[in-house]
């Protein structure tokens, strides 16, 4: 039989951390909460690791401060690329249509 896996709001998870760091028993507040406390070291592991990053979803990706202004960073530089490769190619036509004009 399978076990059907918990789903946590990432709400809910950046409370429990929360509160598991004002020094409370872990265990304790594991229990009350009715979590696994190695899921909550868990998520305290993950919280310190990428801060307001942490538990972004299904599908999506912890990304650190610096990996997202990376990523962003990549991304203008891809755009600005392709828009030099678009002014590259027209220069060409534009020369060739003059070219054939005079």
């Amino acid at each position: 039989m399978k076990r059907e896996r918990k789903i946590y709001d990432p709400a809910f998870k950046t409370k429990a951390v929360q509160l598991s760091n004002e020094g409370a028993n872990i265990s304790e507040l594991a229990r009350e909460l009715g979590i696994k406390v190695t899921l909550l070291y868990k998520w305290r592991k993950e919280y310190v690791e990428f801060g307001t990053g942490s538990f972004p979803g299904n599908g999506n990706l912890k990304l650190t401060p610096e990996q997202e202004k990376i990523q962003e960073l990549e991304k203008k530089l891809k755009d600005a690329e392709l828009e030099r490769d678009i002014l590259k190619k027209a220069i060409s036509i534009f020369c060739s249509l003059f070219l054939v004009y005079f």
